[in-house]
Formats: structure tokens, sequence, C-alpha cells
């Protein structure tokens, strides 16, 4: 299962009975998927300046989206969970009773539902045509936020359907400090990372000897009106030394890469406190 997300293949494809795979992705991928829509839907609602009342969770899975934008943005009254896999789709519902359920493949759609806000959380990399990404922003009337798995190769879907985006007249909301060409080389990659924590039946499925584990993600989250974007943007995890943090900034048009001495205690004081995927203001 976590092989099909790195080769961007559908949770359908796994070949085991469909309440064995069920049971599999509630117990190892929906931890995760949990983890990386709540901080970036944290992220976003930040940084929205309109209030969203309905949302769209599109290839819902079983509705791990929908349930952190529940707890990220209380001022949504509806939720949409869209998704083709009927197995998954019947445990949505138990989780998430709250939800309409449609069970529906989005790429067949020729008009997709409006809401105030759409979710695409790991369908980009699936998605047969672009045309149907931007059938997901026409169906937005505030606001889109897309979450990929943070490898180069998903990160070059999310980069390139932001180039789409900006061309059809979307502003940037996150992570991006600015709707500006993507300043990052060619062989680099933009993404983040969520801490998972394990429970014991994870750790017996997955051979983990950890408690834990770090979710990579790439993301996007674009609105119909401007936003209030990071001033800048942390894109590594902070390196600390003796006397000396280095932190890796976007600021929108370019990188930059801060060495911050000890001796600078405001900042360096920040700085230790700085985590990879935060706004950096100082």
């Amino acid at each position: 299962m976590s092989q099909t997300y790195r080769e961007r293949r559908a949770t359908a494809e796994v070949r085991v009975a469909p309440d064995e795979r069920v049971a599999a992705y509630l117990v190892t991928r929906a931890p995760a998927t949990y983890a990386v829509a709540r901080s970036v839907l944290r992220e976003t609602a930040g940084r929205l300046r309109t209030d969203v009342r309905s949302v769209l969770d599109v290839g819902a899975g079983v509705g791990t989206a929908a349930l952190a934008a529940r707890e990220a943005m209380p001022s949504v009254e509806r939720f949409t969970c869209m998704e083709s896999d009927t197995a998954l789709a019947a445990a949505g519902r138990e989780l998430l009773p709250f939800a309409e359920w449609q069970v529906a493949d989005v790429q067949r759609m020729e008009v997709i539902p409006e809401h105030d806000l759409v979710i695409a959380s790991y369908v980009l990399g699936e998605l047969r045509s672009g045309d149907v990404a931007l059938r997901l922003w026409a169906a937005a009337r505030a606001a889109l936020v897309v979450i990929e798995p943070g490898t180069p190769g998903h990160w070059e879907s999310v980069r390139d359907f932001r180039m789409r985006l900006l061309e059809a007249g979307a502003h940037i909301v996150a992570p991006c400090p600015a709707s500006e060409p993507c300043p990052l080389p060619p062989h680099d990659w933009c993404h983040f990372a969520a801490r998972v924590e394990r429970s014991s039946l994870h750790r017996r499925l997955k051979a983990g000897a950890l408690g834990y584990e770090d979710e990579k993600f790439s993301y996007l989250a674009v609105s119909r009106q401007p936003g209030r974007p990071a001033t800048a943007r942390i894109i590594r995890r902070p390196q600390h030394q003796p006397g000396v943090i280095t932190i890796e900034l976007c600021l929108g048009d370019r990188t930059e890469t801060l060495r911050i001495p000890k001796s600078d205690r405001e900042r360096f004081r920040a700085a230790r406190q700085a985590s990879w995927g935060d706004e950096w203001r100082t």
C-alpha cells in the first residue's frame, strides 16, 4: 500500500480482499494522511480571508482530510466526501456520519459540484489529465488545497499545477510566500514533514522500531481572493551546530540561507524554536 503511493497508483490496486485493504489503510495510511491534512489545513485556515462554509473532499479515502477540515475550520457547515472505492467509502460513512458521501470517480465527471473549499489529498498524481485538476479549481468558490507525497516526482506534478493555477488567476495562500514562479532549481523539490504517532499495531505491520514516523508531503493552497501568505517559509529542517543555526528560506522570488550566530540573541532564540515548514518573520 505504501508502494502504491510512491508509484502514483490507486489504493484500490492493492491486490487483497477489500476488507483487509481497508483495515490496512485505517491502521497505516489513515493516521499519516490525517496528520498531513491537519497540518496543511491549519496553515491554510489562518491565511484565508474568507470563511469556509462547505468542503468537498475529492478522492476522500475514509475522509481524513474532511475530518481535519472539521477541526481546523469551525465555520464549515457542510461536508461532501467523494470516493470511487466502494470499500473505503463504506468505512468513511461509519467514521464521518456527518458528511455526505458520494461513490464517484472525479475523472469521469464533466462538472464537479461547487464548494467553498475543495481538497484533493493524495489525488493529483493519479489523475490522467491536467484538465481534471483545473476542473477542481473551477469547483472551488473560495479555495483549493492539493496535497501529495513528498517525493520529487509528486512535487513536479504540484509545481506544474501551480503554474497552471497562477495562469488561471489563482492567488497563493501557502506554503509559498508569493505568487511568483517557484525559485527552486529543477533538481530540488519543496516538501515538508508531519510527525505521526504509531500505534503498537502500526509498528508491527510496518516492522517499525520507533514510536513515530515522519510523513513527507508537498502541498499547495490557493484562493480566489488574495490571502495572507507567509513572509518567508522555512523549507528545510534547521541545522543546529555549536554556536550557530542554519536556516533555509523561501522568500517567494528566491531562496536564501541564513547562518544565525549565538551572538545575535533575538534571532538565535527564534531559530531555536523554529521548525521545518514554519513561517520566518525575524
